[in-house]
């Protein structure tokens, strides 16, 4: 690294150091000030410098008319430094919170765009840290909210990286002034009905004539945190571990947690733990709405408790609890008929059945459970499909989806359920995979 490169280059390659090896370098490029002086400063390192491959990536969210003309900006900037940059135009959906919406959006499209090995580099400074710790500390959030932007996570296919967590907006400003780089100013910055602007515009001005320092020892608060949610993430995982056995109906695909390990916790603890497990699944509910997961925690042994999450729900079942999301949560699927039963047969929406061995004579038809169904099995005579169901002890939440195979009017098998999914003596098989979604994973 060159002894003379300005000391902001030599603080973004320090930062940038883990990650030399990353396929691709990509810029979440807005044209405002931060984003532009991270683009400039990369253009330039890569010059004298053996780096990723760099690109650019604009989101253009359509909110106001200004934002038209951003695109065209951008792509301007990236010609003279020579960066590639790809515009990804996005629908903000409209809700109660604009800022939110926005932020969803770009984010999605980042995810999408991030490929294997790649890094996206967005440019956050030190009092956008601040302001994200003061922001969420007025919305009442707990250690992990606190903690403020994590500098790196995974996102898509790659990780996202913060380089700028630890330089201030003066710097970057300083830089822009330095070497007379134009930018985007956001007309919607200055609107303080938005509560970030407000705490940048209303707030820390007089924070900072009081505490001149004070984005610096906020930012330092949100390490101490980051260090304090690794430890409660640490508690979480050894807790976890007691609860994540294996399950005879792990072919199901549909994550469980065995509940007597969670519930013989402290209150603190069991809502540690089960934020951690489904974090990557779901938005958590603040700890004054957690009496859903107290209702299916607390209920008889014969209730059918269920915690409807912002994602999914949670269930129980067979001292277990069960996270369903996706298809699991859709309409039950329809009758298929199983032309040729040889080939497998995918069920819209509900996985993939198959038949092996010496397949029973047809016409075969897939349905599905509506009341009144009777088997006949070897040895047993008639029985009812529900008391067979019960005797498994099938999760009530997989029957209505549980293919069960019949010719004409007779029920012949049942999915994957030993001694029911097959002819006498084993001479076929019925065998269901469900549908491998990603169960939620945000």
């Amino acid at each position: 690294m060159s002894q003379s490169m300005p000391d902001l280059a030599v603080r973004l390659m320090q930062n940038l150091a883990p990650w030399r090896n990353a396929k691709t370098w990509r810029i979440a490029f807005s044209g405002g000030l931060d984003s532009t002086v991270l683009l400039h400063l990369l253009a330039h390192l890569a010059k004298t410098e053996s780096l990723p491959a760099l690109s650019a990536l604009h989101v253009h969210h359509g909110l106001q008319a200004a934002a038209d003309a951003w695109p065209q900006h951008c792509q301007s900037i990236c010609d003279v430094l020579g960066v590639p940059l790809q515009v990804v135009r996005v629908q903000v959906q409209p809700g109660a919170s604009l800022e939110r919406a926005a932020r969803e959006a770009r984010y999605a499209a980042f995810v999408e765009a991030i490929q294997a090995d790649e890094l996206l580099l967005t440019a956050q400074h030190r009092d956008d840290q601040a302001e994200t710790l003061l922001f969420r500390l007025l919305r009442g959030a707990g250690v992990r909210g606190l903690s403020g932007m994590p500098r790196q996570r995974p996102l898509g296919g790659g990780h996202l990286f913060r380089p700028f967590l630890d330089i201030t907006r003066a710097e970057l400003e300083a830089y822009a002034r330095e070497h007379q780089l134009h930018w985007i100013e956001d007309p919607s910055n200055q609107d303080r009905q938005f509560s970030r602007n407000y705490l940048r515009h209303q707030v820390f001005p007089v924070l900072t004539s009081r505490w001149p320092q004070v984005a610096a020892t906020m930012a330092r608060s949100a390490e101490h945190l980051i260090e304090a949610q690794g430890l409660l993430d640490d508690l979480a995982r050894i807790d976890l571990s007691q609860a994540l056995n294996a399950s005879e109906f792990d072919w199901l695909g549909v994550p469980s947690l065995e509940l007597a390990p969670l519930a013989s916790l402290s209150a603190a603890r069991q809502r540690n733990a089960l934020s951690h497990w489904l974090a990557p699944r779901t938005r958590m509910p603040d700890s004054d709405h957690w009496s859903g997961w107290e209702n299916l925690r607390d209920a008889s042994g014969d209730a059918r408790p269920i915690w409807r999450l912002a994602d999914g729900e949670l269930h129980r079942a067979g001292g277990r609890i069960w996270w369903l999301s996706g298809s699991w949560l859709r309409a039950a699927p329809v009758v298929e008929a199983w032309s040729d039963p040889s080939q497998p047969l995918i069920l819209p929406g509900n996985g993939v059945i198959t038949l092996t061995g010496q397949i029973p004579d047809g016409p075969l038809q897939i349905r599905y459970r509506e009341g009144g169904e009777v088997m006949d099995v070897p040895g047993r005579g008639h029985r009812d499909l529900k008391r067979l169901l019960n005797e498994s002890g099938l999760p009530l939440f997989a029957r209505g989806r549980l293919p069960l195979l019949f010719a004409g009017g007779q029920l012949l098998a049942i999915a994957n359920l030993a001694g029911l999914n097959g002819g006498p003596s084993g001479r076929w098989n019925l065998h269901w995979q469900p549908g491998d979604e990603d169960q939620g994973l945000r």
